[in-house]
């Protein structure tokens, strides 16, 4: 909002600058505009004078000096321009300008933070795609609410999303599943059989087995073929993993069955492409991809010598499925243990003809659970890990979103269960939610003491002057912006900052001024106020998946 109007005016001051033979035009495009990172260096701060200071040859501060009068023209906009340290031009706005924004932000109300800038831009976004061989775990949780919130920040930034859950269903992985199954099945019926070494263990697998013996009775006792133990073990697993994710407020568009890639011959044919562009070999019976002409160490096995894929075979071949769906964008969100494997799925992308700049993988780091510092070993009903279903009975679905999103996706997540079980304002999320219904509150107040809204033409924004009053404005002014980059950087954890700043402002304010007051102009400012960044409060929290309570 008023940084892009800021950008229009020095975007002019550039032109105007090359029109009076100050500078030439190939700095063009190549300046910035940021909000500085430290209090009292101006409200934005551009780096125009040392980018055109290279390239023509001379001293930055010498051409910051022509800007600062260009810029200085700008009366009705900026208050005092100042250069500082090498040549960056630090720019302070007019209060007026920040008080007069309000208005804009209460006729967009509901759409105030959303743009268009994404330009219908298809992106498929690939997450959670948990193997159907348990419940979720935490550390699925996490990639759950972290895939979910980046798909609704590009929602909200314009792009055409789509949604997809990569259903590995074939593998090892499931024959292991149907044996544990199995085991458990004829242990149930009383008849001795050895448990898989590597087996899944937990309850759960009983719990399938007896839903086995309730829907087939013994009639699978001699049945050699783990298909039926597999199949049930599956669609009981996966409707389990449905339900979680449902809870969660989480859907997809999509399930991309990984069998159909062997059934639809994909597989074979990827094998073969390869093949035929002199990118496989054969060595001690394994076929190899040559990913070292691709930039890696070394090569790759994708074909084990039993005949057996690696994942990095399909995972090749399910991305080329993607590309063929012409997405522009591919965001796949993965566990950090994906990392040895993602050079070489982009690698099988480039040898198979298709833009590998065109996927960005967020690789996110685990959960361990904490309380008073140390780790939380929980006692788990249904495996034997955390599942997201415990977490959420304990914590809610509101505090396990907000928990994990707290930390950037390639940072280690401490879930203090402590603080996520308090209920006060020492947990963030009520601290933030609390916010929302603070300003709701005050509003509903004013109402029941009869204080009948001016027009905003009637009202004076200038009485909006104390420090604490312009600081919000500010933090206003930036939420469309800071909407529009955590889209683009896919990184939702600062619009929790975003909001957990801003609460602190609002709560520092209200614990210091009244908005209803004795003065009439000034209730009627600050109420203003109070609603503008109502609608803040609860956009932010929408387009990231976390409810806005009206009352706490």
């Amino acid at each position: 909002m008023i940084r892009s109007q800021l950008k229009t005016i020095l975007d002019a001051c550039f032109r105007q600058g090359v029109d009076d033979g100050s500078w030439s035009d190939q700095g063009a495009g190549r300046f910035t505009l940021e909000v500085p990172k430290h209090e009292g260096q101006g409200d934005f701060s551009t780096n125009m004078a040392l980018v055109l200071a290279g390239i023509e040859k001379r001293k930055p501060r010498d051409i910051a000096s022509v800007l600062v009068k260009l810029l200085e023209k700008q009366t009705d906009f900026i208050d005092r321009l100042e250069i500082a340290g090498p040549g960056f031009v630090n720019i302070h706005i007019r209060a007026d300008v920040w008080q007069r924004l309000i208005p804009a932000v209460l006729a967009e109300e509901k759409i105030f933070g959303r743009s268009l800038i994404g330009n219908g831009r298809r992106v498929m976004v690939e997450f959670v795609s948990a193997n159907p061989t348990g419940p979720l775990s935490i550390g699925h949780g996490r990639q759950a609410i972290l895939g979910d919130a980046i798909a609704r920040l590009l929602e909200a930034t314009g792009h055409s999303v789509y949604r997809e859950y990569y259903y590995n269903n074939a593998g090892r992985q499931m024959r292991v599943l149907g044996e544990s199954t199995r085991a458990r099945y004829l242990e149930l019926l009383g008849i001795e059989h050895p448990f898989p070494e590597d087996g899944y263990q937990g309850e759960y697998i009983k719990e399938i087995a007896q839903a086995l013996i309730d829907e087939a009775g013994d009639s699978l006792k001699n049945h050699k073929d783990v298909t039926p133990f597999t199949a049930k073990a599956e669609e009981l697993i996966f409707k389990d993993i449905s339900a979680t994710l449902s809870r969660m407020g989480i859907a997809f568009d999509n399930y991309y069955n990984e069998q159909s890639l062997y059934n639809d011959g994909h597989i074979d044919s990827v094998v073969a492409e390869l093949r035929a562009k002199g990118l496989v070999y054969e060595h001690e019976g394994a076929v190899w991809f040559k990913t070292t002409d691709f930039g890696q160490e070394k090569d790759r096995v994708i074909i084990k010598s039993t005949g057996e894929p690696t994942y990095r075979l399909p995972d090749i071949a399910y991305h080329r499925e993607k590309f063929r769906r012409n997405f522009d964008w591919l965001v796949d969100i993965f566990g950090s243990d994906h990392i040895a494997t993602v050079p070489d799925v982009l690698a099988g992308v480039q040898a198979l003809g298709f833009d590998p700049s065109k996927v960005t993988v967020v690789l996110h780091q685990f959960v361990t659970l904490t309380r008073d510092g140390k780790q939380v070993k929980m006692s788990t009903r249904k495996a034997t890990f955390v599942t997201v279903d415990e977490l959420l009975d304990l914590v809610g679905v509101d505090v396990a979103r907000f928990f994990f999103m707290m930390r950037k996706a390639d940072s280690q997540l401490e879930f203090d269960l402590g603080l996520a079980t308090k209920e006060g304002q020492e947990n963030p999320v009520y601290y933030v939610q609390y916010g929302h219904a603070r300003l709701c509150s005050i509003l509903h107040q004013a109402e029941e003491k009869g204080v009948d809204r001016l027009p905003f033409t009637d009202v004076e924004p200038a009485l909006l002057a104390e420090p604490e009053e312009l600081k919000l404005l500010k933090n206003i002014a930036a939420f469309p912006g800071m909407i529009e980059s955590s889209a683009l950087e896919l990184a939702p954890h600062r619009v929790i900052f975003f909001l957990m700043e801003l609460a602190g402002l609002f709560h520092s304010f209200y614990n210091k001024h009244k908005v209803l007051t004795d003065d009439t102009g000034l209730t009627q400012a600050r109420l203003y106020l109070v609603d503008a960044l109502r609608v803040v409060f609860r956009n932010g929290l929408q387009i990231v998946g976390l409810s806005a309570p009206e009352k706490m």
